[in-house]
């Protein structure tokens, strides 16, 4: 229950959230929902039982308001974890009918968080009072088919968790995160999310088989077929990957699985400019082929900081440090930038040869000034620590202004040059990503979070990449943060056509208000 002490703390914070959202560009509360009541509350109890599933506890729920990054903040009073997809169609069901004052629909929102709350543009954690509904308790593998590599499994379900569930048949997940240990495979597939093998294995888009989804209205959508090829109809599963749980609340997926590679080679190497870095990453394609599985790079700065403040993360080529050349003399060029190359496949001496001609071949043309391959799975790890963990090192470091933008993977590298040529406050800018599908990682350190430096920053990220033809959502989504910046990756008639499909799908408009697109005024 809600006491009177309750809702007055509640209605401040409110009233505190929609001055500062105002102030950052953000847009009011919708007055068309309503505010949770005692009612709703003994309803959603009478759903999910006393078993836990009714989350009312301010310490309970910080965790659900806030994202990871501490960036983003809501305040709602409620968060709902279902375990099965009646129970979920229930509870929209009820927040999609109430009506309430006068005869005018007031319906209580739903900020859908699909998975670990590991998403960076705050499309997981409510605006303002939003209903949670969390999928952390829908966490069953439904099947398994050795023969065919098809998962079934609820959205719940943590994606290292998964992959170690196939390992025991002898696959692995096509798709393999930094958050893989938090982060759940719904919201893996409702934010489309890439990864650091999309360069082998492809998007989301082409692994997922089917999903089971949840209407606004309490409709099962059940499309959790594992077949390869079926084209009866419009494949309606693909509006579900990447909508952020603005279209309906994804509630299982079915999942093609690869068979997992039996050998795997990493190496570390330093490479004198981003230019040299493409003709590697071109050789590699040529030279590796089919065994090629991840081409990641790293600059300077991602590197110094993450050595810095990352727990566990050790330079594997200290050589390529500055360093002086005599006791008196200069400081020799430290190495401007890193790629990581990894190949998978079934054969050790197959694929050994084959890279062993690359390094050779690179090296020769002075594309790479030093390098090191991984003598075990120990170094492969702690290399693979030191490129997961670049977004971990920043985070201690301070606040963050991160961007996730697809770019012509030749002119990846020259956006993180000219924010560094700009005239803003001190801050430190750090470019990483995943050079061979062309995402590249921006990031701007600041010792503190500034509303005056971020709108210097947005216009010029964001018209930088539509100048050059690019997306300025690669893989994170577009979420809270990045919803009125729509425009800059697509024409307006396509927006038109989405907010016609969001329409029809959700009229009332109550899944994850506020994210994905930007208000009809905008």
């Amino acid at each position: 229950m809600l006491c009177n002490g309750g809702r007055h703390r509640a209605g401040r914070l409110l009233v505190a959230l929609q001055q500062w959202r105002q102030a950052g560009g953000v847009t009011q509360r919708d007055p068309r929902f309503s505010v949770v009541s005692d009612s709703d509350l003994q309803f959603f109890e009478s759903v999910l039982g006393d078993t836990g599933g009714v989350v009312t506890d301010p310490h309970e729920l910080a965790p659900f308001n806030k994202d990871w990054m501490g960036k983003y903040e809501g305040a709602a009073r409620v968060a709902l974890k279902p375990k099965t997809r009646e129970q979920a169609a229930a509870v929209l069901r009820h927040c999609n009918e109430r009506r309430l004052a006068r005869g005018v629909g007031l319906v209580p929102a739903l900020s859908l968080l699909q998975g670990g709350n590991t998403g960076l543009v705050g499309g997981s954690v409510p605006v303002y009072d939003e209903v949670v509904l969390s999928t952390a308790a829908m966490n069953q593998v439904l099947a398994f088919d050795a023969v065919s590599g098809a998962l079934t499994a609820q959205a719940g379900c943590i994606l290292e968790n998964l992959d170690s569930h196939v390992a025991e048949h002898g696959y692995c997940m096509p798709l393999d995160l930094g958050a893989k240990g938090s982060c759940h495979i719904g919201g893996n597939v409702a934010t489309n999310a890439g990864g650091l093998r999309l360069l082998r294995y492809g998007s989301l888009h082409g692994s997922v088989l089917g999903v089971e989804a949840v209407l606004a209205d309490g409709t099962v959508l059940d499309l959790l077929t594992t077949l390869r090829k079926d084209n009866t109809g419009y494949d309606l599963k693909q509006l579900f990957i990447g909508s952020e749980g603005t279209l309906g609340l994804i509630t299982a997926v079915a999942i093609h699985c690869p068979p997992r590679p039996s050998a795997v080679n990493v190496c570390y190497l330093a490479v004198p400019s981003f230019e040299a870095a493409q003709q590697v990453f071109v050789a590699a394609k040529q030279q590796l082929g089919e065994v090629l599985s991840a081409f990641e790079f790293l600059d300077r700065e991602s590197l110094l900081i993450t050595l810095r403040h990352l727990p566990g993360a050790k330079d594997p080529l200290p050589s390529c440090q500055a360093r002086r050349t005599a006791r008196r003399g200069p400081l020799s060029r430290a190495a401007p930038l890193y790629v990581l190359v990894e190949t998978s496949g079934s054969s050790a001496a197959h694929d050994g040869e084959k890279l062993g001609g690359f390094l050779e071949g690179v090296m020769a043309a002075g594309l790479v000034l030093d390098g090191v391959l991984a003598q075990d799975g120990g170094q492969a790890r702690a290399m693979w620590h030191l490129r997961e963990g670049i977004t971990e090192g920043l985070r201690h470091r301070g606040a963050i202004y991160k961007y996730d933008v697809s770019l012509p993977i030749g002119a990846m590298y020259r956006l993180v040059e000219d924010m560094r040529e700009a005239d803003w406050p001190p801050i430190r800018v750090a470019g990483y990503g995943h050079l061979g599908d062309g995402n590249l990682h921006l990031n701007v350190s600041a010792p503190a979070y500034s509303e005056e430096l971020r709108q210097q920053i947005e216009p010029f990220v964001y018209e930088w990449t539509a100048q050059h033809r690019g997306s300025v959502s690669a893989e994170h989504g577009l979420g809270l943060m990045k919803a009125g910046c729509i425009g800059y990756s697509k024409p307006a008639a396509a927006v038109a056509v989405m907010r016609q499909v969001k329409a029809a799908l959700d009229p009332r408009g109550i899944l994850n208000p506020y994210k994905v697109l930007p208000l009809p005024a905008e």
